[in-house]
Parts: structure tokens; sequence; C-alpha cells
């Protein structure tokens, strides 16, 4: 079976021998995709004549066969067929729901998802994440799926990320590089492309892999003559140059955004900004409340530049403000070239916290979002909660939701928006009870 997978073999005989002469026929073949979910098929045969199938036409059968198969199976517009892979110690429940984002992470970024695999594990391999053995039958999953890449739910090292590769013979990437290229898909404006090239730049710094930097500069002096530096090195330099370019126009940015808020609290108009974990509907909420056409898709990370839009409340004027989704395991690289956005969560005197009544995971993603706040130091700003997409809810869904303390809405069909409306004016009744927050230049 190992070579069948290392080899990529459509089938494999072994013959075993005793007195110099045949004595049992191994015969190991791929099966075509079926609902059994069995991968491969092994028959034992006491002599050459048993064997029932002629080898180019068996052959030929089955590639035509799994060829078809994974031809009907596939999804009209996925650019990729993917395989995703959980390893980790916190058990399959845990797993289990990790897959699921990861699953609509990879349809987001038109990634049909062919398999999913689970490995409860000790501990973390170094040079492979997962044992050889593992990746084996991920391969030979890949091989009769049709799958072109691998997704990893967790951060792979350089390293990992090179062995696993060459092992597999298949495009291998993690959780951060499919975040990334959400958010590559998804940025329109100035600011949200700088920040994305930002985030992939800082991820792909470390992972310039070469000979090493001991010969990477030769300097001058004995022994120090030669041709000057390497391409890596050359490669590495650029990048940190242009990490600095990126730098600076984004505190240019943080500046002019500075600038904005400076003259909102001059104004005294009241701020409410929209959070949320990512898909639960905050945006659809913002067009909602004030009659406005922010894009809305139902897709991860589809908002990542903040979008302000004002809400005439009985005369009152409160601006509203719509932010990029948070999630579990956000990479660091991601929320510190997002800093200067998240900066806008520092001069809301509320927050209108958006959820998701109709994830299986609502308290998962409630939790994921308060510990971000608290990471950013805005776990005492005053929340409204909203549980979104109520109209979505069955009588499990309702018995989940039943003992959060929150509004019950659909910002698709209006239900409870009155109550929100009259919720926000109780909160923001006049700019003179706002609280006072000491607006401070930002620096990245």
């Amino acid at each position: 079976m190992t070579d069948l997978a290392l080899l990529r073999l459509d089938a494999m005989m072994v013959i075993s021998v005793q007195k110099d002469l045949p004595h049992l026929f191994h015969l190991a073949y791929l099966l075509p995709p079926e609902d059994q979910g069995h991968k491969w098929r092994k028959e034992t045969f006491r002599h050459l004549r048993d064997i029932p199938y002629r080898f180019d036409q068996f052959i030929k059968e089955l590639e035509q066969e799994i060829e078809q198969k994974c031809r009907l199976q596939a999804v009209s517009g996925a650019e990729e067929r993917a395989i995703l892979v959980h390893a980790g110690t916190k058990g399959e429940e845990f797993a289990k729901r990790s897959l699921d984002e990861l699953e609509r992470l990879a349809e987001t970024s038109n990634v049909q998802v062919v398999d999913k695999v689970y490995q409860r594990i000790r501990k973390y391999n170094p040079a492979h994440l997962i044992g050889k053995g593992k990746l084996k039958e991920i391969l030979i999953s890949g091989l009769y799926l049709g799958a072109t890449m691998v997704i990893f739910d967790q951060n792979l090292t350089p390293v990992q990320a090179n062995n696993i590769a060459r092992m597999m013979d298949l495009k291998v990437i993690d959780r951060t590089q499919l975040i990334l290229d959400i958010f590559a898909r998804h940025a329109t404006t100035k600011g949200g492309k700088l920040q994305v090239e930002l985030a992939q730049l800082r991820y792909a710094l470390p992972r310039l892999v070469g000979k090493g930097t001991a010969m990477s500069r030769l300097m001058g002096g004995i022994g120090g003559k030669g041709p000057g530096e390497t391409k890596l090195e050359v490669d590495r330099r650029r990048i940190k140059q242009r990490i600095s370019s990126l730098e600076r126009s984004l505190k240019d940015l943080s500046k002019r955004r500075f600038q904005r808020r400076k003259k909102r609290k001059k104004d005294r108009v009241p701020v409410l900004s929209i959070i949320g974990y990512t898909n639960a509907g905050k945006s659809t909420l913002l067009n909602r409340l004030t009659k406005s056409s922010v894009l809305v898709a139902n897709k991860l990370f589809a908002t990542l530049d903040p979008s302000t839009r004002l809400l005439f409340l009985n005369g009152k004027k409160i601006l509203l403000s719509d932010t990029v989704g948070f999630i579990i395991n956000m990479p660091a690289d991601i929320k510190l070239a997002f800093k200067a956005t998240l900066e806008e969560l520092e001069d809301s005197c509320g927050f209108i916290h958006v959820v998701d009544a109709s994830s299986p995971f609502v308290h998962e993603e409630i939790e994921a979002t308060e510990e971000i706040l608290e990471e950013i130091g805005l776990l005492d700003v005053k929340r409204i909660v909203v549980l979104n997409k109520c109209d979505l809810l069955d009588e499990e869904g309702l018995k989940r939701i039943r003992r959060i303390p929150a509004l019950r809405v659909s910002a698709k069909t209006g239900q409870g928006i009155r109550n929100l409306l009259e919720e926000i004016e109780q909160n923001v009744t006049s700019t003179s009870s706002l609280p006072r927050i000491q607006v401070t230049e930002a620096v990245i």
C-alpha cells in the first residue's frame, strides 16, 4: 500500500515465492468513488490462472470509471479540488466544527472540498505535522478523488509545508494562506488592498527558504570577495522594503481616519460599530437600518473595509459602522495588518454585536468575538447583542439560543428591527450622555 500511494499507481501486484516457485499472488488496486467510502481493495490468489482480470482492459476500465465519477462530482465554477486535514488534541467534536468552518472558507475561495480528514494526536510531528502513514492515506484519497491540493487546518511551518508537498506531490496550503486568499479576492479599496498585501508579505517572509544565510551575502576582506547578494537574500531585502513602504502607507491612511474620527467627536455625532463573527449578517443589518446598499454576500469575509452610514432616529443622527468579521484563530499577521481598520472600534460609544442564530456553534462564535474584543481592550464597551437570521431557526435552533440574553431579529425579513431601533434609542438618548473617549493618533 505504501508503493501504491507513493508511486501513484492504479494497481500493484506482489508475488510471494516458496522454494523458488510462485506461492501467492497479492493484488491491490484503487476503487472508484463509492458511497461506502472504500478507497482500495486487496485480493489474494493461489494461482495466476485464478486472477479473473485481463490487465490492460481492467486498468483501462478502472481509469475510465474513476475519471467519470470524479467528473460527475465536480462542482461548477470550482477552481481547485481539495482535501481538508485537521490534526489536533481537542477531540472529534472540536475537529468537526473546525473542519466545517474550514470547508466554508474553502468554498468562499471557489475550492470544492472532496474529502475531510481528522487525526487526533498527542503532539505535532516537527517534520510533517502528522505521521507519514496518514499522509499516504490522504495521497491515495487524492489520487482517486482527483484532488489538486491539501488544506491543513493548522498553520504549517516552512519545513512542514515543504516536506509534505514533496511527499504528496500536491499543492499544500494552511488555514492562514486560505484566509489570505479570501481577503485578496474581496479587497476592493486601496486601504483593503494595502492591508492584505502587508499580511501576505509578513506571512511569506519567514517562509523564503534556501541554503542558509551563512554565505548569502559575501562581504569584503580575505575570504569575503564574491558576487554579492544571492537571489534569496535579494528577495528577502525586497520584501522587507515593500513591508516598510506598506506600513508607511497604512500609517498615512490611519492619520486620515484619525482626522475623520476627530471631526465626528467635534460634531458630537455618536458612533455605533456593528461587530460579530464573519457572515453573521452585519452588512445586511446595516442596509436594513440605514436603507443603504452595502455589498452583501453569503460568503465569509465579504466585508473587509469599514462602511459608515447615517441612521436618523427620531431627529437624531447616529453613525453606524460596519466592520470586518471575526473568526476563531484569526491569524496574527491578519490582525496586525488590519489594525488600522480595527481602530474604528476605539471611538465607538457602543457596539451592536450581531450573532448568527442559525449557526450550530452560536455560543462558540460569541466567545470568539468577545476574546478578540478583550485582546484589543474593548470588552468593557457597552454592547447590544442581536441574534440575527431568526427566520431560519427550527425547534432545535430555538432551544440552542433560548438562554442567550439578546434581541431576536432577521435583517433579511425585518423581524424584530423595531425592537432593535428602540434599544438603540434608549442606549444613545443624547450626545451629552455619550462617554468621553480620548482620541489619540494611532501608530501602526
